[in-house]
C-alpha cells in the first residue's frame, strides 16, 4: 500500500492507497448518498464512485446536502 496525497475541499489529506472515490468517502465517514463528488473539476456520478481510482495529487471537492425548512 502506498499513501496518496490529495486536496480535499482545499485541505491536504493523506489517504491509504490504492483507493477509489467510494473508499475515500468511507475513509472520511461520509455517506455517498449525502454528497456530490467532484474530482479534478469533473462531477462523478454516484454509480461510478467505486470505479474511479484516486491518483496522487487529485483535487477532490465534496459538497454536502443540507436539509431544512
Amino acid at each position: 500500500m502506498t499513501d496518496l496525497t490529495l486536496q480535499v475541499n482545499g485541505a491536504t489529506r493523506t489517504v491509504p492507497g490504492p483507493a477509489s472515490l467510494a473508499g475515500l468517502l468511507a475513509h472520511l465517514g461520509l455517506d455517498a448518498r449525502m454528497v456530490v463528488v467532484e474530482r479534478n473539476r469533473e462531477i462523478v456520478r454516484r454509480g461510478r464512485l467505486e470505479a474511479v481510482a484516486l491518483q496522487e495529487g487529485d483535487v477532490i471537492e465534496l459538497v454536502h446536502f443540507v436539509g431544512g425548512g
